[in-house]
């Protein structure tokens, strides 16, 4: 069945100056990713104060993530049909009153479902901005410095959720974790409406209601398995149902965008771009480095030294600096060089950071342990991960931008549940059931040697993508 409704396409795309847009979109984009991590450390004060079962409590992190990964090709085709404004306030509309209700829940059930409905929230935020960028910032030399400050404030929005919700947390209390979030959303809601102009319908699309339907519920089933995951094993029913699901309505829904679709929502001929097809599958590598970075070397400030959480956000937080600096002087490069050389050379960092981190162990210092080797794979990052975002959004006909904003995303976020769950079998099978922290730091080293492999993998792909100007 198809529903018809109107696609948005407008010949000026902005009413506000540029560097308000840059903002609105940077906010939007450390926004979504801060509130993946920053309920972490408030996890035990709410457990006390609602009283969650150990499954259940999980999900206060689980229920956003697998929505956010989920719903994103959704999100993206919706930016195209509705159009970018559109779609970034109702975004916003809805995160912000899932914010609220979330803070103001008194019991687990609804602060559960409220995150859910951050998830939803979220991913319609963040193909949007990339479709913002994408049609509003035209000229290459502007177009990759917004992917550059774009791709930083979304790791520094991923850094900053231990010591976000640590100070949140102490401060006041767990609630204005999310409560914080209505009066941005508010501001960031009133830009929006100043900066980008309101669409003007052209032409009439229709919707593909069975490419959504099959897409987001394989999506969704695929990463609820993997999520399983750590709690039982892989050959278990629990991991093995959803994600032989989620890889059958996949299945299902290549067929129907390939043979079936009149308007398919994600339509077969964007992969025959070479950015598109390598930089998504790159970006699948990629959230497994971006995983053994800044979640195990977490875990690895904490298990193994001894820091608390906020104290690990902290000790992270050089790393986090040096991304933010590199990330926006790599996209300057992008006009003159291509995405190959910034990729090769962050392979490289990756090797020599993850290969000096896989040497520390529980006796070993902060500084020479810890913090050169991460400046090193942060240095990696923020050559790579702009590259791949502009690379995998680069030469897009008009009106595809949100679609291919959103498989660029569900790649990185997809990317990011399947390394986190192969990486912890990993770590798990090599201790054993030990914790020690010599086990434990064991266990994180072979962590560590997997992503300097993915990170040659990562760098060398970077060969096979276009050269500047093609």
């Amino acid at each position: 069945m198809l529903v018809v409704i109107e696609n948005s396409s407008e010949t000026r795309t902005t009413t506000g100056p540029a560097w308000m847009v840059l903002t609105l979109v940077c906010a939007c984009q450390f926004m979504v990713i801060l509130d993946a991590s920053i309920v972490n450390v408030a996890l035990p004060s709410l457990d006390r104060e609602l009283g969650y079962t150990d499954t259940g409590l999980a999900w206060v992190v689980n229920g956003y993530l697998l929505t956010f990964a989920g719903f994103m090709l959704l999100g993206g085709r919706a930016a195209d049909l509705f159009g970018h404004r559109r779609l970034l306030v109702a975004g916003l509309l809805v995160f912000s009153a899932a914010s609220l209700v979330a803070g103001l829940a008194t019991g687990p059930g609804t602060l559960v479902a409220a995150r859910v409905a951050q998830g939803v929230g979220a991913a319609m935020l963040a193909p949007a901005t990339l479709v913002v960028i994408n049609t509003c910032f035209t000229e290459p030399r502007a177009r990759v410095r917004a992917f550059g400050a774009w791709s930083a404030a979304g790791g520094v929005g991923g850094m900053a959720g231990a010591v976000a919700g640590g100070a949140l947390t102490t401060g006041l209390s767990w609630r204005w974790v999310f409560l914080i979030n209505v009066p941005i959303g508010a501001l960031l809601i009133v830009m929006a409406v100043m900066s980008l102009a309101a669409t003007r319908a052209r032409r009439r699309e229709p919707l593909d209601i069975a490419g959504a339907l099959t897409g987001t519920a394989g999506l969704g089933a695929l990463i609820y398995g993997i999520m399983r995951s750590a709690e039982h094993a892989w050959t278990s029913a629990q991991v093995v149902w959803p994600v032989t699901a989620g890889l059958l309505l996949l299945g299902a829904f290549v067929a129907v965008e390939a043979r079936f679709a009149a308007r398919p929502m994600l339509p077969p001929r964007l992969f025959r771009l070479r950015g598109v097809a390598v930089g998504g599958g790159m970006l699948l590598l990629f959230g497994g480095i971006a995983i053994a970075m800044w979640y195990f070397t977490a875990l690895f400030l904490q298990n193994v030294l001894g820091y608390s959480a906020l104290q690990a956000g902290l000790g992270q937080a050089p790393a986090a600096v040096a991304f933010l600096l590199v990330a926006r002087w790599s996209a300057t490069l992008l006009p003159r060089t291509g995405g190959r050389p910034p990729v090769l050379a962050g392979g490289a960092f990756f090797l020599a950071g993850f290969g000096w981190l896989a040497q520390a162990q529980a006796g070993s210092g902060y500084v020479t342990g810890l913090l050169g080797p991460t400046l090193l794979i942060a240095v990696g990052i923020g050559l790579t991960f702009p590259t791949l975002m502009a690379a995998a959004t680069e030469g897009v006909p008009e009106g595809d931008e949100g679609i291919v904003g959103g498989v660029a995303n569900t790649a990185n976020q997809l990317g990011g549940s399947l390394g986190l769950a192969v990486l912890a079998t990993v770590a798990g099978a090599r201790t054993g059931g030990n914790s020690s922290a010599e086990a434990i730091a064991s266990g994180y080293s072979l962590v560590f040697l997997v992503a300097a492999g993915l990170g040659v993998a990562v760098g060398a792909a970077g060969l096979l993508l276009p050269r500047p100007g093609r």
